[in-house]
């Protein structure tokens, strides 16, 4: 059963990273150009005050039921599950309603020199997030049965339909970008629940049609015998007599007789995260709460910090996050939360392990690397994103600290992610203690930088916070294997070939940035591509043996195509 969890885990990941490198280099192409026809002050309205209004709602509205609900889905009684996953419709109307009256009424709204569509994005966002909780059931569905393209596939749908959506009202009237953007949210939401409510639609149908084990108008969700697929056989979404849903009805919430309509423990631990949510969503949103609430930065700074904000942290978006999605659904059906590690099957324990001291050290890895040419060369990269205008302020110093919190980040994510995985009840509300003193803590910190240092201080601030974090989950994990053989915080210690080619290559492209970047950048951006296949090349030889079991299993893979 691991290696299926495993092997569906890096699956996920991997196609996560595919898709979203590909079409985010789209967008990212396409923002590049919008950047010459839209103002940096409504690109801080957009970007910060908008699009920080859409995260809080939805991070509030589904994250504690989406990671409560993925643990050990193989026991779940499904319409108990269905019932409470439809608890996130009016939570987060409600909240919608509650965050939409502060952000017209109580935040200072923009002057209508900057924009006059303030109040039409407030309620396209709060309407396109209602939207996106009606399909949450079949989204939660698609991740516990292993449908590991589905997500990736209808992610990638909602991007583009909201960029080539918002590019071409762009270019038509430069002037009511905040319109396009409301336009855009809406179109791509309904999209997106149109498209998991089509393909379910289909896919049950083709159930009914191959298998015939199906009979029409019998559902198969049985309120008193929970469903347990049978992983072993389970290659991505081929599972058809084990998937519990007979039609789009089994999705709706429905009365279970004999039996609660949820399950009170699901709904226990839907509440420690749905706490930890909110004080999580303080840390990692933190800047732009500040930004909004004490106005310590003009909109068209909000703008430039955003812009360099969303270039570093394209690591995180194409790689960290996708992996950090896919580790947690590993590590959570794979450990037991209850239960001490001694008592757990000694196969599993040992297996995640070691892949947590591989993530840690893959991680460490790409994150160092990022640092390390990420100081030589913000200056091109910003320059090639939005010319001159660009590199002449603050923004090349913001991008070589950014590079430093995308490291932390790196770490962070998955230490956190392992902890939140495998702490029970009690300990996951001891750790909402921590990240309340924490939020604290960093929104005291990012007001005093910020003030001494504009951008540069929120940076600072979030580095400072993400190392506590980084120790807090590392000191958890020692806790957790601390009477056993296993040391995965050893994958935080890369290789010394690969730190003494990488300390030399940060060394040659320092120097080609100082001579080099004004009169020959292209000589410079060769010397950083010389310099990274070095480094690379260092990396595959020191971890021959993860490379080499990479190689195989690709190898592998492309006979069994043929």
């Amino acid at each position: 059963m691991g290696k299926n969890y495993l092997k569906s885990s890096l699956q996920n990941a991997s196609f996560n990273i595919v898709f979203q490198v590909l079409f985010r280099c789209v967008t990212f192409i396409l923002n590049a150009f919008v950047l010459r026809h839209v103002s940096q002050a409504v690109v801080g309205v957009m970007n910060v005050r908008l699009l920080l209004l859409e995260s809080t709602i939805l991070f509030l509205s589904r994250e504690a039921f989406r990671r409560a609900c993925l643990s050990k889905t193989s026991e779940h009684n499904w319409p108990q599950v269905i019932n409470l996953l439809w608890l996130m419709v009016p939570l987060c109307s409600i909240l919608s309603v509650f965050f939409g009256y502060i952000w017209l009424y109580v935040l200072v709204a923009p002057s209508t020199s900057i924009t006059e569509h303030y109040t039409l994005g407030v309620w396209a966002i709060c309407v396109s997030c209602i939207i996106e909780m009606f399909c949450e059931p079949l989204y939660l569905a698609a991740q516990a049965f292993l449908f590991v393209r589905l997500k990736v596939v209808m992610d990638t749908i909602y991007i583009l339909v909201r960029t080539f959506t918002f590019v071409p009202l762009i270019l038509y009237q430069p002037n009511e970008a905040v319109v396009a953007f409301s336009v855009a949210q809406i179109l791509a939401a309904l999209v997106y629940l149109c498209g998991y409510y089509i393909y379910f639609y289909f896919y049950i149908k083709n159930l009914r049609n191959e298998s015939g084990k199906v009979k029409d108008g019998t559902s198969s969700l049985s309120p008193n015998k929970p469903s347990k697929p049978n992983y072993d056989r389970r290659e991505s979404i081929d599972f058809e007599e084990e998937f519990p849903f007979s039609s789009l009805a089994d999705f709706l919430p429905s009365r279970i007789e004999n039996e609660p309509p949820v399950n009170y423990s699901l709904v226990n631990l839907t509440w420690s995260f749905f706490k930890q949510g909110i004080l999580k969503q303080i840390l990692t949103e933190g800047e732009r709460y500040v930004m909004t609430l004490f106005s310590v930065l003009t909109f068209y700074e909000q703008g430039v910090y955003d812009i360099v904000n969303n270039l570093g942290s394209l690591a995180a978006r194409f790689i960290f996050r996708p992996i950090e999605d896919s580790a947690y659904f590993y590590f959570s059906q794979m450990i037991t939360r209850d239960t001490p590690i001694k008592e757990q099957n000694p196969k599993h324990i040992s297996e995640s392990a070691n892949v947590l001291y591989q993530l840690l050290r893959c991680i460490c890895c790409i994150g160092l690397v990022i640092l390390t040419f990420g100081l030589s060369y913000s200056k091109l990269l910003l320059f090639l994103y939005g010319g001159e205008k660009l590199i002449d302020g603050p923004g090349p110093l913001l991008m070589r600290v950014h590079c430093l919190a995308v490291l932390l980040l790196a770490v962070n994510g998955i230490t956190e992610c392992y902890a939140n995985a495998t702490m029970n009840t009690a300990q996951l509300d001891r750790f909402n203690y921590l990240m309340a003193i924490l939020s604290v803590s960093f929104l005291c910190i990012s007001w005093v930088f910020t003030t001494l240092m504009g951008g540069v201080g929120f940076i600072l601030a979030n580095c400072c916070n993400m190392s506590a974090r980084i120790l807090h989950s590392m000191w958890f994990i020692h806790l957790r294997y601390k009477d056993t053989d296993y040391k995965p915080w050893n994958g935080l210690l890369p290789g010394p070939y690969f730190l003494v080619t990488l300390f030399v290559a940060g060394c040659i492209t320092a120097i080609s940035d100082i001579y080099l970047f004004d009169r020959h950048k292209f000589i410079h951006l060769l010397i950083g591509g010389f310099t990274f296949i070095t480094v690379l090349g260092a990396w595959a030889y020191e971890e021959k043996t993860l490379v080499s079991l990479a190689v195989q299993k690709f190898r592998a893979k492309s006979k069994k195509k043929d």
